[in-house]
This record gives structure tokens, sequence and C-alpha cells, in this order.
């Protein structure tokens, strides 16, 4: 079977940034998803699409199609005031509701009355580079295609009643 559109797939894999640095892996834990989903970034989905398993390839994925390129204007002082009691330092990461809706926002430098946040994916501006290996593709349930992801045996693990999968 090929990867296509309801389709699950599972495949290993390791990223790798421009410099050759790992920067995450399976191990062999396989990464599962629902294809065509939006579950995974947009460039590495594309480049599973057909594929089956037992195939390994290695792909780059330039940041149009994985976390976005760098954006300035997502980087921002504020006073160290909205914080109120909660500790921060730098590299501390926060939800926060933006222009954009919400985020998580990274502290990249405190000042004596402010603090600079990042609202930036700690990969945007990134090429990603991606060593993959296929281990295993098969037809979603139903209720993975209406929930949209991808459910271990026994089920999502999810209380559906709270709201937390969109169906």
């Amino acid at each position: 079977m090929k990867i296509a559109d309801n389709c699950v797939a599972l495949f290993n894999y390791t990223l790798k940034n421009d410099q050759g640095e790992l920067l995450d892996s399976s191990e062999g834990n396989p990464m599962g998803y629902l294809h065509g989903q939006y579950n995974i970034v947009e460039g590495l989905e594309k480049e599973l699409e057909g594929k089956q398993a037992g195939d390994k390839f290695e792909v780059t994925v330039e940041p149009a199609e994985a976390y976005g390129e760098f954006d300035d204007s997502l980087v921002q002082a504020v006073p160290r005031a909205d914080f109120g009691d909660h500790p921060v330092e730098v590299g501390s990461q926060f939800h926060a509701d933006t222009a954009i809706g919400p985020r998580v926002v990274t502290v990249t430098a405190i000042h004596e009355n402010e603090v600079v946040i990042d609202a930036n994916h700690e990969l945007a501006g990134e090429n990603l580079h991606f060593a993959i290996e296929v281990v295993e593709v098969r037809e979603a349930t139903a209720e993975e295609k209406e929930h949209g992801h991808i459910h271990a045996e026994g089920g999502c693990g999810h209380d559906h009643s709270e709201g937390c999968c969109d169906h």
C-alpha cells in the first residue's frame, strides 16, 4: 500500500540542521501520522506521498514548507510586570495569546524592566534534513479519519468529550 490521503504511515527518521547537528530522531520508535491531515510539516508530508513500507530516502525541507521563515516581528520586548510573580529566565517558555493566535513564546533576554520574547518556532528559518525509513502503511480507521489523527491500539487516549480533538 502506498501513502495517500487517509492512510496511516509509520516511519523512522533522523532530523539534522544545515551544520549536520542531530536535532531529533525517532530512535527506533516509529512516528505515525494520518496523511493529508497536516499532522507533520508540509514538505515532509509531500515527500512521503506515494512511498510504501521499506522505502528509505533523504530529503531537505526548506523553511517555507516547514516552520516558516524567521519573522523579526515576532520578537518583542514586553514589560517585566506582565509576568507577575512567575519566575522568568532566558529559555523559559510560556503560552501567550498573540495577534496571530495562541503561540508558545520563548524568553530570549531579560533587562531591568522588560523581557524579550520570541514567538517564532524554534526551527523557523531552518532547512530540515531528514533521513526517512517508511515502516508501515495502512488504511486509517473510521474513527481516525473522523478525529483527524491516528489512534494507538485501544483508542487515541483522549477524552473527546473535553474537546481536545477537532471533529
